[in-house]
């Protein structure tokens, strides 16, 4: 339509004899520029409609997965972290409350929300924004992507007192990625499995993955080095009041030979000596996991 229009106007332009030649000439050019923009524009205005994020309640993890919301580097790591399977193995479904501790920068929340936004709900834990920098920039991230994080509820904690995550007896499924070294180190790890016991629903899940050290290790070289031993951490979980119901392998690591001179955070994502061995640490891969699952027992 607007192709012949404007051959249309510059035919009959071009027809009319007192026009200089330079103005045909002008005209030319303008008409010229009117197909370009006329076959170049919808193209991209439909290029830039697909590539918007939509998600309804049929939404798989494999879908999330490889959705364009996730960035390169987040998709990168799924070969590491096996999120569809460990959440499988966790029992996540679409319709489940769940609680996100310590989500970090939201590599997990990307997934977690879009899953359970149409049926469930997601709530993640935050420090005050105006305190921590980490913080900020993740309550800015999902202000940045309403289309994904536009139902996600966040619940400002300040460990050890404040650590309120839910109204008692009312999540289904609490999820923690390794969170729990720094929480032994912060001195307040027990406190946080009191305050998921309380928000989950009798027959509610904890999901646990985490660092795994070698057995034998003590607890100050776990704070030193940021690896957990597995037998510890089901004890202490089992303490507040929990029952360890399943574990998987779906995040070992057999090349992981946890004798690094930083600790865990010597390997991939954190590679924290930087450019020394790099290539052998990228090799390697990220950390050997203990992933677990608990259940709040039923009451009789």
């Amino acid at each position: 339509m607007l192709k012949r229009k404007v051959k249309k106007t510059a035919m009959k332009f071009a027809q009319n004899p007192t026009w200089p030649k330079q103005r045909y000439g002008l005209l030319k050019g303008l008409a010229l520029a009117f197909f370009l923009l006329a076959s170049v524009m919808p193209p991209t205005v439909l290029a830039n409609e697909s590539e918007k994020t939509t998600f309804d309640s049929t939404t798989t993890l494999q879908t999330i997965l490889t959705s364009s919301h996730r960035s390169e580097p987040n998709r990168l790591r799924d070969k590491y972290r096996h999120p569809a399977q460990t959440l499988e193995f966790f029992g996540l479904r679409s319709n489940m409350s769940v609680v996100e501790l310590w989500p970090g920068g939201g590599w997990y929340t990307e997934i977690l929300a879009p899953f359970v936004a149409q049926k469930g709900q997601l709530i993640v834990t935050n420090f005050a924004p105006n305190q921590n920098k980490q913080a900020l920039a993740f309550q800015e991230l999902l202000a940045a992507h309403p289309e994904v994080f536009g139902k996600v509820k966040v619940v400002e904690i300040n460990p050890p007192t404040e650590l309120t995550l839910a109204p008692e007896n009312s999540v289904d499924m609490v999820v923690t990625f390794r969170n729990i070294h720094n929480w032994v180190k912060a001195g307040y790890a027990s406190s946080v499995y009191a305050a998921a016991y309380k928000a989950l629903k009798p027959g509610g899940i904890l999901g646990v993955e985490e660092h795994r050290a070698k057995p034998g290790i003590s607890l100050q070289e776990s704070i030193k080095t940021g690896y957990m031993s597995e037998d510890g951490v089901i004890a202490a979980v089992e303490k507040a009041g929990f029952k360890l119901v399943g574990k998987s392998e779906i995040n070992a690591n057999p090349k992981d030979t946890k004798n690094y001179p930083g600790g865990v955070w010597t390997l991939p994502p954190t590679l924290s000596q930087g450019q020394k061995d790099r290539q052998r640490f990228l090799a390697i891969g990220e950390s050997d996991r203990m992933t677990l699952k608990f259940v709040k027992p039923k009451t009789s």
